[in-house]
């Protein structure tokens, strides 16, 4: 169900602008492997619907979940019209050292990472890619995969980072600002995260995106 969902919700983004599966983001697992906690490749499904629908023809996943998402990289190794972005720490699951030479961009973070370091890298890297992908042809991305776990956050027992409430909420605020700004369609999927307040966290992330008029959640 989740994973329809993603595919879903990766529809309903070009639609609207915007959508948010508040689940899936199953990035450990590939077309032909599971991994982690992930048996359905999810956001290779989503991307690759879109695709055959010819609705898009190129696309951007940024992953920010803790953990590095070997699981699309290895399914769009080589493949010119993905460009995989990817914010993790290195220390943890799944250390898949092959599948790292399919991130195009990897920004490595760890327990020692603070908000303003964290914040500060993401804005600075994921606006160099975007920027650099205007000046190709064609030029800038037909969709952003936002795949926003929240294991990074402090006392997670898998992602070993420290990030608080507020800069998840920020982070957040940052990349759909930016794929606003660049009139980019964006699916957001939630992803990892093993505490009890991950649920909390999130909804106060998506009524901050509302508030900021970056998302609507008015029924129409």
């Amino acid at each position: 169900m989740q994973s329809g969902g993603s595919v879903l919700a990766a529809n309903l983004a070009l639609k609207h602008g915007w959508a948010i599966n508040v689940g899936g983001g199953f990035h450990h697992a590939s077309h032909s492997n599971g991994g982690g906690f992930c048996f359905y490749a999810d956001i290779t499904m989503a991307i690759f619907d879109l695709f055959d629908k010819k609705a898009i023809t190129n696309a951007i996943v940024v992953d920010v979940d803790a953990h590095q998402g070997n699981g699309h990289a290895r399914d769009f190794a080589n493949n010119e019209n993905v460009f995989v972005f990817d914010v993790f720490n290195p220390t943890v699951y799944p250390h898949d050292r092959e599948a790292r030479q399919f991130i195009n961009q990897a920004v490595h973070v760890s327990s020692h990472t603070t908000d303003t370091t964290y914040l500060s890298e993401l804005r600075k890297q994921l606006t160099k890619c975007l920027e650099k992908r205007e000046l190709s042809t064609p030029p800038g991305f037909d969709f952003i995969m936002y795949n926003a776990g929240t294991d990074s956050l402090q006392g997670d027992p898998l992602g070993a980072m420290n990030l608080s409430p507020q800069c998840i909420i920020a982070r957040d605020e940052i990349v759909f600002q930016m794929a606003k700004s660049k009139g980019i369609p964006i699916c957001m999927l939630t992803s990892g995260g093993y505490q009890k307040n991950n649920a909390l966290i999130i909804a106060k992330s998506i009524g901050n995106l509302h508030s900021k008029e970056l998302i609507n959640l008015s029924p129409e």
